[in-house]
């Protein structure tokens, strides 16, 4: 029998580095299907235009290493956790990582200043307008 490590949740939201051109993110997106899955990593990257706001859900250790990676990563600046802790079940069993642009240009920076379940709730929120 196989035990998997507890799973763990990370909800951050960033800006894209002034510097980079909004194609960058297609780069971003596919690299990180790439890194997420050979981690068992999975989420969501929601992309505004101008912001970012991404749930990681996976082993602890895993998802730690790739916020700390995001953090150190010059395309983003502005990196804030909203929320992270233990998560009971994945909400994106399907997704290495799910990918959506966001039309609601006022939504990412409403949930910037939420922390915890309040940005949660708005993360969900939003989550659930989306087409994945």
């Amino acid at each position: 029998m196989m035990i998997h490590p507890a799973l763990y949740e990370v909800l951050y939201v960033s800006t894209l580095a002034p510097d980079q051109p909004p194609s960058v993110v297609a780069e971003i997106a596919g690299r990180a299907r790439v890194v997420n899955a050979q981690l068992d990593v999975t989420g969501l990257l929601i992309f505004d235009g101008q912001r970012f706001c991404q749930q990681l859900e996976g082993p602890q250790k895993a998802v730690l290493k790739l916020i700390e990676r995001i953090r150190n990563d010059p395309r983003h600046v502005q990196v804030e956790v909203l929320h992270h802790g233990p998560l009971v079940a994945r909400r994106f069993q399907k997704f290495s990582l799910a990918f959506s642009t966001l039309e609601d240009a006022d939504a990412l920076p409403r949930m910037e200043q939420l922390d915890g379940a309040a940005a949660l709730a708005a993360f969900e929120a939003v989550r659930g307008e989306l087409v994945l």
